[in-house]
């Protein structure tokens, strides 16, 4: 990956990481500013050394970008600046389809592990700090959700899965294989526990009432909204569009909405790269070293 464009996407990460922190949102010249220039300089390197593999792995690099990005979305695990700067950081890496084992190919795989590495304890902690500041509605919110009978069913069910298994484990299966097998009941177990604690940690914590006038595009509605009988936005929407937003403004009878905040990501792609950008040259350097002992 060339110097140049680690230390755009560097810059163009801290500028999103603070936007995202301070207004919970990353500014479209941001994420659209990494996408052009990433193209911009896959443009200058390819008239500079008559190569077209600078655009064509910028190309390709921005594609796998998309999809991932329209993945995330409609799963709605991202918001649409994360989106969009998971192309730009997809363009400026670029990805070769002529050498699968390419340099940066790798660094692409590696980013997009580091990411979901780094996503989930950056995500875990947030959720724990939101929890600790927003203690009495955690609280509050912790009590309802461990009275609802789905939830006491799930529990139960879950225990009772766990426990049976567990006994067969400790008497069917070889010692050899007893800890793996017994591992995956104590992953299953704690995926469980941490689905509840985050989906605890929204409904107490990031879900608020906000006045029309500070909708920004792309906030994710939590509960439908409709004039008279008529569907306006909603959840499914994914995030409300500017259109949405300036009909509601227009109707005037309805002042607040309902929204859920998202936990500020970018912060975590941030170091997910500086980690991989750490990686990648220590891989190098130590490659270095070791083709000059041989």
């Amino acid at each position: 990956m060339l110097i140049v464009s680690v230390v755009v996407a560097f810059i163009i990460l801290m500028i999103g990481s603070m936007t995202d922190l301070k207004k919970r949102e990353v500014h479209d010249y941001v994420s659209y500013g990494l996408i052009f220039i990433a193209f911009g300089i896959a443009i200058l390197y390819s008239i500079i050394y008559w190569d077209y593999q600078f655009i064509a792995q910028a190309a390709m690099g921005f594609v796998i970008g998309i999809l991932i990005a329209y993945a995330m979305f409609y799963l709605g695990q991202w918001g649409g600046g994360d989106s969009k700067l998971i192309m730009g950081l997809g363009a400026v890496i670029g990805f070769n389809a002529f050498s699968i084992f390419g340099e940066n190919n790798f660094w692409l795989l590696m980013l997009l592990v580091n990411i979901i590495f780094v996503g989930a304890i950056y995500g875990l902690v947030w959720s724990i700090y939101l929890g600790f500041k927003h203690r009495k509605e955690f609280v509050k919110t912790l009590k309802i959700w461990s009275q609802k009978k789905e939830i006491l069913m799930a529990r139960r069910g879950l225990l009772a899965f766990v426990i049976i298994f567990a006994l067969l484990i400790l008497f069917f299966i070889p010692q050899e294989l007893k800890l793996v097998f017994l591992s995956f009941l104590a992953i299953l177990f704690i995926v469980f526990y941490l689905w509840l604690f985050i989906k605890i940690i929204e409904d107490s914590c990031l879900i608020r009432s906000i006045p029309i006038s500070k909708l920004t595009e792309g906030d994710w509605i939590y509960k439908d909204v409709f004039i008279g009988k008529k569907y306006v936005t909603g959840p499914k929407d994914l995030g409300i569009s500017r259109q949405q937003i300036e009909r509601l403004i227009r109707y005037k009878k309805i002042r607040k909405v309902i929204v859920k905040e998202g936990i500020p990501f970018i912060p975590a792609f941030l170091i997910a790269f500086i980690l991989t950008v750490m990686m990648s040259y220590m891989n190098v350097a130590v490659l270095t070293i070791f083709s000059r002992i041989i």
